[in-house]
């Protein structure tokens, strides 16, 4: 009874965090990995073009999964996108739920570490241009709950539990799965050498562990050591800041380091408590961030390594950042919230409301929640869902490289929602191309011949229907003489290619 008490208080903790940070399953890098179940659930999408989101898909199961699911329970399609996207949001605060159960003995601890984490989900990771969890379903929002039952069980010294998540996480997001594995690999070295103290000294721990964890956090990323270069990539990887820690903000930098004095002072409160397992967390965190910022520096600084920076070493604060949360609010509930009602609201009314407010600023022309079935409010989704509706399915779209961009779209992605083909992207598509460098030259081409979108004329558009045989056009009000279009709203014009 107890157990089923606390999965009914994290279903509605799941449905308060779910109203506050809203849910836009087109969004951002859903254009990168929905394709690709839409691609398996119908074989005849995108017959071509189809590079710059297969590259991505050949790395994960994460759209073999997905699709499957639909298939076996007969869902539609947005349906399903919608249940796995609350599922992951429930696993990840069960999660979490268990990982405050090892760090702290008191409920309100726990639920406090649970709440600060729901109330924070699309916090800004530092300058990583990642949130604790996507407004939308990807690879990530899976591999994170992961992450943390798979450390959960590594600290309860649980290997073979812990193995299982971990291979999960692999399969739907290796490069997020290899921070993961470096950390439980960290916290099983941390207790062995504990293990030795005794004969060998507590100058095993401080002066092995680092440089043995090194070896290991190194290790998952053996396979990137060979750096493309190319004038085409470069323009790419430019577009791409967050790879580079001197294009950071100060604040965002600070960010990187912050976490160390935090998990020092949660470490000694922890020893104070007699508490080994949330003692050795802080003390393996802090180890963890201090190597991977030596390895981002090392990648990111000397001009030689620059494409190498794509590895982004600093994606290991996600992972971390979760697990501060859990911890930081779990002592913030014992010293200050205790069990008085009144200070919970005090803190996490005000708190949401940020975070709510926050994400309204972020997609100010689509609704908050936008529900599997209703029409979309943004007139671009609109657009995109009529030449879903009405268009062949091997047609072969342009648009404004740079329409992801452009005020009152809210970064809604054209190939996932529309599902159709279109030529390459200065957005999103350049984003796999800082992944993937033999793509870059075609990257390129295809942007440069967009560009200047809104200086081409129909003839232009007629040169790309014969270089890459576009069909069809979609082009912002008001829109492009000598075009003919089939549809048009206020924001834009879908138009046939002459």
């Amino acid at each position: 009874m107890k157990r089923f008490r606390t999965e009914f208080y994290l279903l509605l903790l799941t449905a308060g965090a779910l109203l506050v940070h809203g849910y836009h399953p087109y969004a951002e890098d859903a254009e990168i990995y929905l394709p690709g179940v839409e691609k398996i659930l119908n074989p005849n999408l995108f017959p071509v073009l189809r590079e710059f989101f297969a590259s991505h898909a050949s790395l994960t199961l994460f759209p073999n999964l997905i699709a499957f699911s639909i298939r076996v329970t007969h869902l539609p399609f947005e349906t399903g996108l919608f249940l796995w996207h609350v599922a992951s949001i429930f696993l990840l605060l069960l999660a979490c739920w268990e990982l405050g159960g090892l760090c702290f003995a008191s409920a309100e601890a726990r639920w406090g570490g649970v709440c600060l984490v729901a109330a924070l989900l699309t916090i800004p990771v530092a300058g990583t241009a990642l949130y604790i969890m996507d407004q939308y379903l990807n690879p990530r929002n899976l591999a994170a709950f992961a992450a943390i039952f798979a450390v959960t069980r590594t600290l309860e010294s649980k290997y073979a539990r812990a193995l299982p998540w971990l291979v999960f996480a692999a399969c739907v997001h290796p490069l997020m799965a290899a921070f993961a594995f470096s950390f439980c690999f960290l916290l099983v070295f941390m207790k062995y050498a504990e293990g030795r103290r005794a004969d060998a000294g507590a100058g095993i721990k401080i002066a092995s562990a680092p440089a043995s964890a090194l070896g290991c956090l190194l290790f998952p990323f053996g396979i990137f050591l060979d750096p493309p270069s190319s004038p085409a990539y470069h323009e790419a990887a430019l577009r791409h800041g967050f790879h580079y820690i001197q294009r950071w903000h100060w604040y965002e930098q600070f960010g990187i380091l912050a976490p160390v004095p935090l998990f020092w002072w949660f470490g000694r409160m922890a020893r104070a408590r007699g508490s080994r397992s949330l003692d050795l967390l802080c003390r393996a965190f802090i180890i963890y961030d201090l190597i991977y910022f030596v390895m981002a520096l090392g990648l990111d600084l000397p001009a030689r390594f620059e494409s190498l920076a794509r590895l982004q070493p600093l994606r290991s604060l996600h992972l971390l950042y979760m697990a501060m949360f859990v911890v930081m609010g779990g002592f913030i509930a014992e010293y200050v919230l205790q069990n008085r009602l009144g200070r919970w609201l005090a803190l996490f009314v005000p708190l949401s409301a940020g975070m709510f407010a926050a994400q309204l600023a972020l997609f100010p022309a689509s609704a908050h929640v936008e529900w599997p079935g209703v029409t979309p409010r943004n007139q671009w989704a609109q657009a995109f869902l009529w030449i879903r509706e009405n268009t062949p399915v091997d047609a072969v779209f342009a648009l404004n490289p740079e329409y992801m961009h452009i005020p009152g779209e809210d970064e809604i992605g054209f190939r996932c929602l529309a599902q159709r083909s279109r030529l390459a992207d200065a957005n999103k598509d350049n984003g796999v191309v800082s992944m993937f460098p033999p793509l870059a030259e075609k990257w390129l081409e295809q942007v440069k011949a967009q560009t200047p979108w809104k200086n081409l004329s129909s003839v232009d558009f007629a040169r790309l229907k014969q270089k890459y045989s576009v069909d069809w056009v979609v082009v912002e009000q008001p829109g492009v003489a000598g075009l003919d279009c089939a549809y048009q709203n206020a924001a834009v014009q879908v138009c046939r290619v002459p």
